[in-house]
């Protein structure tokens, strides 16, 4: 297999987990197979898995590619399994496989030598199958993990490029689609008359850029991150119930000038309800405003003796209030909450939102954090925050600084 010579650069880098942020057309396909061969060739009964957002685009990106390349030596094709069997240097086998995100809890238990991670920025609960589901299983081989994606927004994929300054496994690289000699640039430009200069950026020049149609285009890293928290007047809480879809709590503290500090949050999947009310007792709330449409999960959340508040799931009313709180800078996140980060700068709005008959619902993925949000917040502002309320806070605010 020929490589042309940014594919050359990633493939003859060392390190042991390696981030490709490529614009279209850069020929990551080609690599990836070519990657994984090599894996199986130089592993002893090596395994080896593709992974892409779903099985169907498994098999349409890389499954060509790659019985094309081993069709003269492979030794089983399984066209219904999407798994290849080749010959190794020890005389053995290795088998390859695709596989899509949505089921990629089928691994768990299992090894892999190495891992490709293809369109990584369209993976949903990216962090927390990474850390669960995949990460385990290059631990007996100490194996390798090939990232690419081209980006979408500022998500998990931005920050997991940005891995490289923190941690010396990781390497990142970028090319754009001028970058690969077989690919007419002239082609390149046409396709720049057609999009926006935004779009454009993303997909062909692989630029971090905000996506479009976002839910919440106020959130700023450089405005909302914060490094210090101050000190609360009060701790509410979000929960969002979940088992196979992550379970989710979003601990808020509330200064003494009613910002809202996202100081904690808590994202797992095949947790109890149980589970779920320990780590909440941890965080010691003075309110709860779990989802209403779990009775039972509210239940539990009452006889375990928090302080749990009625819920309006008023998601227009809940987002709105939401995005002008972030106008007035009256959010504030702690840097270590990357899942809400993650969450924030991609939760969406459908394409077809401009179509004045569609209906204003954000898409229903990457937003179990985005619900606890919600509920929090809007609700907190019905429930506790009238005019008394503010007006007793300031006066024992008065009362205590006079004391100082």
């Amino acid at each position: 297999m020929v490589l042309h010579p940014i594919q050359k650069i990633i493939a003859s880098d060392t390190h042991r987990f390696r981030v490709l942020c490529l614009g279209r057309r850069t020929g990551k396909t080609f690599l990836s197979v070519s990657e994984m061969i090599a894996e199986a060739v130089a592993n002893e009964d090596g395994r080896i898995s593709y992974v892409a957002p779903t099985y169907r685009q498994a098999r349409d990106i890389a499954w060509q590619e790659l019985k094309h390349e081993t069709q003269e030596y492979a030794t089983n094709i399984n066209e219904s399994r999407l798994e290849i069997m080749i010959p190794n240097m020890f005389g053995g086998t290795s088998t390859i496989d695709l596989r899509g995100w949505e089921t990629i809890d089928s691994l768990r238990g299992q090894k892999r030598h190495f891992l490709v991670l293809d369109e990584v920025a369209m993976y949903r609960n990216f962090w927390i199958k990474w850390e669960e589901a995949l990460r385990p299983l290059l631990t007996d081989y100490k194996g390798g993990c090939l990232f690419a994606s081209t980006p979408k927004g500022y998500n998990h994929f931005y920050d997991l490029y940005n891995l490289e300054q923190t941690n010396e496994d990781f390497k990142s690289f970028h090319y754009t689609s001028y970058d690969n000699p077989y690919i007419d640039s002239d082609e390149i430009d046409s396709a720049k008359k057609d999009m926006t200069a935004d779009r454009f950026a993303q997909e062909y020049l692989a630029d971090f850029r905000k996506a479009e149609g976002l839910v919440y285009p106020e959130f700023n890293r450089d405005i909302h991150i914060k490094d210090e928290m101050p000190k609360f007047k009060e701790i509410i809480g979000g929960v969002d119930f979940g088992y196979t879809n992550p379970s989710a709590i979003l601990r808020i503290g509330i200064d003494f000038d009613n910002n809202f500090w996202i100081t904690d949050e808590w994202y797992r999947t095949k947790q109890t309800k149980e589970q779920l009310i320990t780590v909440l007792a941890q965080q010691q709330p003075n309110y709860v405003y779990p989802d209403p449409a779990d009775a039972e999960g509210v239940s539990k959340l009452e006889e375990a003796g928090f302080n749990v508040l009625e819920v309006d799931k008023g998601k227009i009313e809940g987002i709105n209030r939401v995005r002008e709180l972030l106008k007035q800078g009256r959010i504030k996140v702690k840097r270590g909450c990357s899942n809400f980060i993650s969450e924030i700068e991609s939760y969406h709005y459908p394409d077809e939102k401009g179509d004045v008959n569609a209906k204003e619902e954000p898409v229903k993925e990457n937003d179990h954090l985005m619900d606890c949000l919600r509920y929090a917040i809007y609700n907190h502002d019905i429930n506790v925050y009238n005019t008394q309320t503010i007006q007793r806070v300031e006066k024992n605010r008065r009362r205590s600084e006079s004391f100082d």
